[in-house]
């Protein structure tokens, strides 16, 4: 499955260059979302929500009225996942609240499959420098993605793993980082971080992984039909 991004900052769609610099400004969230209506589900990222600096829930929400959606950002709370769900999404990416300072966070990964319900829940893994960062890519953890993988996958269907040190580049990505993540885990994986090229595209694809774009869409780099074709093949 290929899932084109719409990440969301005061308001506006934006794209960002490893969660910092911001590069670049869209249309706004319901054009960009009708700009992807081939497609067979969209990830939306609350940006502001993610770094602890406010909210664009009220766009999320219309977003998930509309369209088939997996949210995440800022989910910090069991009661921001379910009402994330009731407001139509069909899954909820946690990634800071899936750790504490010493490893998962067992209580709030099984509070919120128990609301929301495994299946719906996805954790994410943004790594860079091999470790895993959290509160909006600002905080560094001492783990990795291959040293939690086993542990989080009773809470969860699946996970979102970018790999942040190529994030908004348009430099390509680590496909032997994914080839290792998909090696270690029968679970759903996304890839995201860097992803340029169809060549990337497809191995990624062929690899039995999903493929979250966001800067190579928007910049033409990657070609929207040919990518809704392999998303949704005849």
């Amino acid at each position: 499955m290929i899932l084109p991004c719409i990440d969301l900052m005061d308001g506006k769609v934006v794209q960002l260059v490893q969660g910092r610099q911001k590069a670049l400004e869209a249309d706004a969230p319901e054009i960009v979302l009708r700009r992807f209506a081939a497609f067979r589900e969209i990830q939306v990222i609350d940006l502001d929500a993610a770094m602890g600096r406010g909210s664009n829930e009220a766009i999320v929400a219309r977003l998930a009225a509309q369209a088939a959606i997996r949210a995440g950002g800022g989910v910090r709370t069991v009661e921001r996942a379910r009402r994330l769900i009731e407001q139509g999404a069909r899954k909820v990416i946690v990634g800071t609240a899936a750790f504490t300072e010493r490893g998962v966070n067992r209580a709030f990964l099984e509070a919120a499959a128990r609301a929301i319900g495994r299946e719906r829940l996805i954790v994410a893994l943004d790594s860079r420098g091999g470790r895993i960062v959290v509160r909006g890519w600002q905080q560094a953890t001492a783990l990795t993605a291959e040293q939690v993988l086993a542990q989080l996958e009773p809470y969860c269907s699946g996970f979102l793993c970018t790999y942040v040190d190529r994030e908004g580049m348009l430099a390509g990505t680590d496909l032997d980082w994914f080839r290792r993540l998909r090696a270690a885990t029968a679970h759903e994986l996304t890839a995201a971080g860097g992803i340029t090229t169809m060549e990337e595209v497809r191995e990624l694809v062929r690899l039995g992984i999903h493929v979250a774009l966001g800067m190579a869409i928007y910049t033409g780099r990657l070609d929207l039909t040919e990518l809704a074709a392999l998303d949704c093949p005849s």
